[in-house]
């Protein structure tokens, strides 16, 4: 694969295609997706199920290889960016270990990579108060709700520092009151950071509220029918929701998901 890629861009794909072969044949899962993710960017794949948005952010993890195209992840393959660990995932699921606290949870992959022990505790500590855990430490999972295990897999993701970050709808499972909460702590995350983060989504609402760009996908095979660059202010209180501005911009990404639909 080429890696000649803009010295901005933390990911790159060109003509990107991945096709699966199944009993039934062949399911053609991403088609031609030519897309940038710059550094800084916050951008939000939305789309039907079975569209492409977390095969995008599997490819980009190397969970998946491409058929065919180009995808770079600030500039190298995906390959040596999961080994130099480029990137830091959520999953839908927290996926902590019921046995181990908190803080242990945190510090897992940082004892993986070697990291010494006054470093896991300093890294620990600092991603704890990031996420508005701190207090929570020596609890274990199941001694917290869905919203606080989930801001500990963000903490996990955070903990060795990579500039991207790959959210693979990590509210989705959670009722409206604590994902508006969550919405908000992550765009102050965001904000302090200054992480570059790639986050899927089925939600209009949380896509419009939290992105600087919508990436808007079709159903089978999962194509890119729009690319929507917000012009929101930085600074988003939840009531922006009810502003005409946010209401354009959540208007165009429904009648894009509308058209993708119409086209297949």
């Amino acid at each position: 694969m080429k890696q000649a890629v803009s010295s901005k861009s933390v990911i790159s794909a060109k003509k990107l295609n991945l096709i699966f072969k199944t009993n039934d044949g062949a399911v053609h899962a991403l088609k031609d997706i030519d897309l940038d993710v710059e550094k800084g960017d916050f951008v939000s794949f939305i789309g039907p199920s079975g569209c492409g948005k977390t095969t995008f952010l599997r490819v980009v993890a190397e969970l998946e290889k491409p058929s065919d195209g180009e995808i770079t992840v600030n500039g190298k393959t995906p390959k040596i960016a999961r080994k130099d660990r480029d990137y830091g995932y959520v999953f839908q699921a927290p996926a902590l270990l019921q046995w181990r606290n908190i803080s242990q949870n945190i510090s897992l992959p940082l004892e993986i990579m070697g990291y010494s022990k006054n470093e896991q505790k300093e890294r620990v500590e600092k991603n704890i108060d990031l996420v508005g855990l701190s207090g929570f430490e020596k609890k274990f999972p199941w001694q917290l709700s869905g919203g606080m295990q989930q801001r500990a897999s963000i903490a996990r993701a955070l903990a060795f520092d990579a500039d991207l970050l790959l959210m693979d709808e990590p509210f989705g499972a959670l009722d409206e009151i604590v994902r508006d909460h969550l919405n908000e702590q992550l765009l102050e995350l965001w904000k302090k950071t200054k992480k570059t983060i790639c986050f899927v989504t089925h939600s209009i609402p949380e896509a419009v509220y939290l992105s600087t760009k919508i990436v808007v996908m079709s159903p089978r095979p999962g194509r890119i029918t729009d690319i929507i660059h917000s012009d929101l202010p930085i600074k988003r209180p939840l009531n922006i929701r009810e502003s005409q501005k946010f209401l354009e911009i959540a208007q165009r990404v429904r009648r894009g998901l509308r058209e993708s639909h119409l086209e297949n």
